[in-house]
């Protein structure tokens, strides 16, 4: 539950919101009944039934610590929510703010749908909005004992006194939302029956509390038979969009599906000799990806915060922390029944409206779950360190490195699945079911807008394709994979972004982002079809412990 005091509000007051107009009330712009139709509603539900009685009294309370995630992500994207949902009106626009965490649409390149907000600040609020990346490299460059904490995931940058930037700890300046969800995570550790969990859940309490998350990640990737679980913390960078180093709060409950996760659990093994055969010289894949981590299917029962936020996520890899990655390895999460709705709900209409008659037979569930799950794998592939004494991939990229890592996983999980299909490893569907699959994805994903990460991978990787010949339009507008030739696109785009992300090349990157991240005029014309048809760009749920019958 939300919660209202004056012990929440000193937070949100140390982040100012975003400038805002004088009048009482936030009007919105035209048109905002019809951006609720972007978004179907699914509800979020799991057989409890099939869980132990300590298991379903848990998830009330990872619920509540769940929603403490959701209370900080509103500070971290705009400001007090209650107080700003209060002041619109429209209940159109009212539901659309929720939706969105604030006033801009990140569907729509994160454009304005409330009158007078301004345009949304590159900094969230995680820096002071008129901090330029000029103004905080001159800093660092005058005070470099200063460095790790100004660029650290877990600090907000403020003006203290006489305006001179300091850095504050999360767990200081989201203290009172912190400590409540710590509250609720160690009653729910009390009752957990499984060790693996209870010690993780122990852990990360602890590790809300210090901003220090190492030992709490390989608890988590220790973990192998729990039936809960649960994601919490400060996890990915995408909201920070001047330097891409401020993790944003976020949560996900979870209930394994443990039919599908037998069928998931040896690929990771893969991954050692997978990248040893990466379409790169060998100073590109020099590091060996961990192998120890594992893959299994969820549903999901709670998303809050940064991954509620637009566009929903349905699948997960982690952990970011690059020593735990090359040490353990990682854990891929595949939500099951998020993926299966955003399946029927929006790609089958898309490949109806946009892919050649002949090839929609290739339109396949196993296929978008292959597609999505090896994606999440090949977050693994590649290096995490540049080969030239940049520094890590992330720092050497800043704000380009989260969009380009979305790319490469998407091209570095079609090659897999390739590769895999070849050896005869993988037979739940055929190469061209994967391609064309993949392709009717990219136009999904597209859809999400270049404010999103996965929407501006995901315009490079089709123009890539485009002038590679990987596939064609005909003249009633439908595309039609070429099978032969997506398979040299796929590993002429892994190459090159391989060497991106080995090489540190920021310009480089930025450049072509520029170049290649933009919808064309043929593009725009099939996502207007697409709106046309009203077919949902993204899903929203209904969610928490009543629609599970736990209240």
């Amino acid at each position: 539950m939300l919660i209202q005091s004056l012990a929440f509000t000193l937070p949100a007051l140390l982040l100012a919101p975003v400038p805002q107009p004088a009048a009482k009330e936030y009007r919105p712009m035209p048109g905002v009944k019809d951006k609720l139709a972007r978004y179907a509603s699914v509800r979020l539900t799991t057989d409890v039934s099939s869980l132990t009685p300590n298991e379903r009294k848990m998830l009330p309370l990872l619920i509540d610590a769940a929603q403490q995630m959701d209370r900080i992500f509103w500070l971290e994207a705009w400001g007090e929510k209650q107080q700003f949902l209060a002041a619109i009106a429209d209940p159109d626009a009212r539901r659309y703010a929720e939706i969105n965490y604030g006033p801009w649409d990140r569907l729509d390149n994160d454009q304005a749908f409330i009158q007078g907000v301004g345009e949304k600040p590159a900094t969230a609020n995680f820096y002071p909005h008129d901090l330029t990346k000029t103004d905080f490299e001159q800093f660092i460059a005058a005070h470099p004992a200063d460095a790790t904490a100004f660029k650290s995931e877990y600090t907000v940058i403020e003006r203290g006194p006489g305006g001179q930037l300091v850095a504050v700890p999360y767990h200081q300046h989201f203290a009172e939302p912190v400590q409540a969800a710590v509250r609720s995570i160690r009653a729910a550790a009390a009752l957990a029956e499984d060790p693996g969990f209870k010690r993780y859940l122990e852990l990360r309490a602890a590790a809300l509390e210090s901003d220090n998350y190492q030992a709490s990640d390989f608890a988590w990737l220790d973990m192998k038979d729990n039936t809960v679980d649960f994601v919490v913390g400060p996890i990915e960078t995408y909201e920070d969009r001047l330097f891409g180093y401020k993790a944003a709060h976020e949560a996900y409950v979870l209930v394994k599906d443990k039919v599908w996760s037998k069928r998931l659990e040896r690929y990771a093994a893969f991954l050692p000799e997978l990248q040893r055969g990466l379409p790169v010289p060998d100073a590109y894949k020099k590091e060996t990806p961990g192998s120890a981590s594992d893959l299994n299917a969820y549903d999901a029962i709670y998303y809050a915060g940064d991954c509620n936020a637009g566009a929903k996520t349905i699948a997960i890899n982690l952990p970011n922390d690059e020593q735990v990655q090359l040490k353990k390895g990682t854990r891929r999460l595949q939500l099951k029944n998020a993926m299966r709705a955003k399946f029927d709900k929006i790609l089958v209409p898309i490949a109806d409206q946009l892919i050649a008659t002949d090839q929609r037979k290739h339109i396949t569930f196993e296929a978008f779950f292959g597609d999505t799950m090896f994606h999440e794998v090949a977050h693994g592939l590649g290096i995490k360190s540049t080969i030239n004494g940049k520094g890590t991939v992330r720092d050497a990229l800043k704000e380009q490195a989260g969009a380009l890592e979305e790319g490469k996983a998407d091209i570095l999980g079609l090659y897999m699945v390739t590769q895999l299909i070849k050896r005869g490893e993988w037979k739940d569907a055929a190469a061209m079911d994967h391609y064309v699959t993949f392709m009717a994805g990219i136009i999904r994903s597209v859809r999400f807008g270049a404010s999103s990460a996965h929407g501006r991978a995901n315009m490079a990787c089709f123009n890539f394709f485009q002038q590679a010949g990987a596939f064609s339009v005909d003249s009633s507008g439908r595309y039609r994979v070429d099978e032969a030739k997506m398979e040299k696109a796929v590993e002429a785009l892994a190459a090159k972004i391989l060497k991106f992300q080995g090489d540190g090349d920021y310009d480089g990157v930025k450049a072509w982002s520029g170049e290649s991240g933009k919808v064309s005029p043929a593009l725009q014309a099939a996502l207007h079809r697409l709106a046309k048809a009203n077919i949902p760009v993204d899903i929203v749920f209904e969610q928490g412990a009543s629609v599970l019958g736990l209240n």
